[in-house]
């Protein structure tokens, strides 16, 4: 299955872009940086000044994930919890569908995830009232850590790929 995201793709690093709690006074930092075959999300997370959350998002495109299932990352984690974040024009601004994963430290490991998992959310805050993931919606890709444990983080990724019916 060609992969949706691929970080053997040389420039795929530089479409993501840092949205950190700064934009609300916070001072965690992130970045998505090229390393040898990998697009690596690192940074540090701090919870001063009431911040607590870092991300990374792809730049906005056209996805056309009708008739996938899900989708599948590659990721080597920290051991840290981390959240796959889709946007759409669903939702209002600032709002996202997210899916928890919290790969092993340091083990490679492809995380599957339907679009059932996904759940909309604003601030941190379930959205009872929001229209469910439609995948043929989808416009941005990010990846964010909140898990409200101050210090370094890094998640490494190889890619993200479609899941069909026969996957799941």
């Amino acid at each position: 299955m060609p992969r949706l995201i691929d970080f053997q793709d040389l420039g795929e690093a530089a479409r993501w872009r840092p949205i950190n709690d700064d934009v609300m006074g916070g001072v965690s930092e992130s970045e998505m940086r090229a390393e040898p075959g990998i697009g690596v999300f690192t940074g540090s997370l701090s919870l001063d000044n009431g911040g607590g959350f870092a991300s990374v998002r792809r730049e906005p495109q056209d996805y056309r994930l009708a008739g996938h299932t899900g989708l599948r990352i590659e990721v080597r984690g920290d051991g840290r919890r981390y959240q796959l974040r889709l946007r759409t024009h669903r939702l209002f601004d600032g709002a996202a569908y997210r899916a928890f994963f919290q790969p092993p430290a340091g083990q490679w490991q492809r995380v599957t995830l339907s679009w059932q998992t996904f759940e909309p959310v604003f601030r941190g805050r379930v959205l009872e009232d929001a229209p469910p993931l439609a995948p043929e919606d989808i416009q941005q890709i990010g990846l964010l850590i909140a898990d409200r444990r101050t210090g370094p983080f890094r998640l490494e990724i190889a890619g993200l790929e479609t899941l069909d019916n026969a996957e799941n």
